[in-house]
């Protein structure tokens, strides 16, 4: 068994297979507990990406005791499964690391491609935390939607949550009549107006979500970038070869990476501008169709630069953090591994096309 050192919290709460808001809500980290398993002490821990973007199982997380970490083939000898036939909660598992992301939106797609079972899908969801923190970002996609269908005027529905809260307005009758607004604006029935506003906010909250991961590392992007061209200009390590190639080449794909982020995100912006000369409830599933089919390539792209960029944080919280030999040595063990799977998850994904 693998043991790494490294900073968190008990992997466990109160409730023996509870999910953390935490883990809900990180790019890197799968809950076991919503996978159906046979293995008792598998549901109690998590499937996390290192910062090798390798996945493994960690049974712990500890401030003091450190992070508790089993590489995926290792786990039949610690619970002493035979090698054939092979465990059904190992199939499982080696299908699980080969994920990209673990973040709830690829996972609700991923899980589904592979035919890997859910205990229950509804756990496949942000936290009431996060879902918080991102209200600044969806008003950009809500407040329109208030707007075309009642304007100015109705100083009752000013924010996405008083939509929702029309279902349980106690006069039926104004509920009533706002709701046949909304439905006859949208080009639907009334009755499918729940089913609307519970994905237009999903998805529309996704697209929050992702656009909040990036902005969120983009200072240590800024930060890993300077250090990677001080190392170059650096007297002495300009004449190690190889170390002036590594700080190329992801110096290359950060930059690629990020660049191409921005403007997926721009698209998105331009499509979703677009979905207001006509709203309807059609162009919006054809605009939600196309978000969605990014999902897996953004998260995991967005999944590994996160754990990539958090751990050259970590050792290097200043920017007078560490010698140039102490980073040019973390450069060559722990951000080049992995890099190649970054950089082949972007050449994957499909150019972003506008919607008319």
């Amino acid at each position: 068994m693998g043991i790494t050192q490294s900073g968190g919290t008990a992997a466990g709460d109160s409730g023996e297979n509870a999910i953390r808001d935490v883990d809900r809500d990180a790019l890197h980290i799968l809950p076991i507990s919503i996978i159906p398993l046979k293995t008792p002490p598998l549901t109690r821990a998590r499937m996390i990406k290192n910062v090798r973007l390798e996945s493994v199982v960690e049974f712990f997380d500890d401030t003091e005791a450190g992070s508790g970490q089993i590489d995926i083939e290792d786990i039949p000898r610690a619970f002493g499964w035979p090698d054939l036939p092979v465990h059904p909660d190992l199939m499982v598992l080696r299908k699980l690391a080969l994920l990209p992301s673990f973040d709830m939106y690829s996972l609700r797609i991923l899980l589904r491609q592979h035919g890997i079972p859910v205990n229950d899908y509804g756990a496949l969801r942000l936290s009431q935390r996060k879902n918080e923190e991102l209200t600044e970002y969806m008003t950009a996609f809500t407040r329109p939607l208030i707007m075309h269908i009642y304007g100015d005027g109705d100083v009752a529905v000013q924010r996405f949550e008083d939509l929702i809260g029309l279902f349980r307005d106690p006069d039926v009758k104004k509920a009533l009549a706002k709701l046949r607004i909304m439905a006859a604006r949208l080009e639907i029935g009334v009755e499918e107006v729940p089913r609307f506003l519970e994905d237009y906010g999903d998805v529309f909250l996704s697209l929050s979500y992702y656009r909040q991961a990036m902005e969120s590392i983009q200072p240590t992007v800024g930060e890993f970038q300077h250090a990677l061209q001080q190392l170059q200009e650096n007297f002495q390590l300009r004449q190690d070869v190889n170390l002036m190639q590594t700080c190329m080449y992801l110096s290359k794909v950060v930059t690629t990476v990020m660049n191409r982020l921005a403007g997926r995100f721009d698209a998105f912006d331009r499509n979703t501008a677009d979905l207001w000369r006509k709203v309807s409830a059609e162009r919006f599933r054809r605009i939600q169709d196309n978000i969605t089919s990014y999902h897996t390539s953004i998260g995991g792209v967005l999944c590994g630069l996160t754990i990539k960029m958090t751990a050259w944080q970590r050792a290097f919280p200043g920017k007078d953090s560490g010698g140039p030999v102490k980073r040019a040595n973390f450069v060559f063990t722990q951000m080049r591994p992995g890099f190649d799977k970054l950089q082949g998850l972007e050449q994957t994904a499909q150019s972003m096309p506008n919607l008319r």
